[in-house]
């Protein structure tokens, strides 16, 4: 644990050269939601190849940048991507941004990604409000000896979406009139979809959708006491199948949530 530690002073004092900029919030953009990022303002650009210790995205062109500058005259730090298990990261690999975006002072992360509907009325392009978690990943980033300079060795998971967070959601869904639902996210390992009976399990077990994020992330996050929102964008089915039709959707409810996030910030 003292390796992590002295990873996480490094990738912060190699931030700290391009920036001084204290976040009020960090954002971690999913899919949906990258085009947020062109409205940092007066940002500084740090690509994650440039940050010491950061995995690179291998899913995108782009393997992903730090912002660190003005949203809605709010300091932010901005992830514009993410990794996952299913990359061949390590559970402790996938959290290390999260750790890094509280060790540069962040006071809340804002989590956003795209998941598969367990419910029907849940229709591709609507906005989901996490309000609790499944982990199913059959992971934690928390295994192994605790780092007591980050959080404790047992750390609540009882409020691990902060509930003020999404009282001050839902005011400013209400103000924006988007609509927004409520419900539990399942985090998967992936990257393959779900069969119909594991979507039957799913839903048994409570969950109203299902996504290859996000769960580890904010296990850490509660590890170091970084109060979470977390939100999510209804992109397919649990099976994957998008609607013929969805695009439009899509690009709405792409457009919702970045007004959301703006004004929750």
């Amino acid at each position: 644990m003292e390796e992590l530690y002295e990873r996480l002073r490094e990738s912060v004092a190699a931030i700290r050269q391009r920036s001084d900029l204290r976040p009020r919030f960090g954002v971690v953009l999913g899919s949906w939601l990258g085009p947020l990022a062109a409205e940092v303002e007066d940002a500084v650009v740090i690509p994650f190849t440039e940050i010491p210790g950061f995995p690179v995205s291998t899913m995108l062109d782009d393997p992903g940048r730090l912002l660190l500058g003005n949203l809605e005259g709010q300091p932010v730090a901005l992830l514009s991507a993410r990794v996952h298990l299913y990359e061949g990261y390590t559970p402790a690999e996938v959290v290390f941004p999260i750790q890094v975006l509280q060790q540069l002072g962040a006071g809340a992360a804002i989590l956003t990604n795209a998941a598969g509907s367990l419910d029907p009325e849940l229709e591709v392009g609507s906005l989901l409000l996490i309000a609790d978690q499944i982990n199913l990943t059959g992971h934690s980033p928390l295994l192994g000896r605790n780092e007591p300079r980050l959080g404790p060795r047992y750390p609540d998971m009882s409020a691990a979406y902060d509930p003020a967070l999404r009282e001050v959601a839902r005011w400013v869904a209400r103000e924006l009139g988007v609509a927004l639902a409520e419900g539990i996210y399942l985090g998967i390992l992936g990257p393959e979809f779900q069969t119909p009976a594991e979507v039957r399990l799913a839903r048994a077990l409570g969950a109203d959708v299902v996504g290859m994020s996000t769960v580890l992330e904010v296990i850490a996050a509660s590890h170091c006491g970084l109060p979470v929102l977390g939100l999510s964008v209804i992109s397919d089915s649990a099976s994957g199948t998008p609607p013929e039709d969805g695009a439009a959707s899509l690009e709405r409810a792409r457009a919702e949530l970045a007004g959301l996030v703006r004004g929750v910030i």
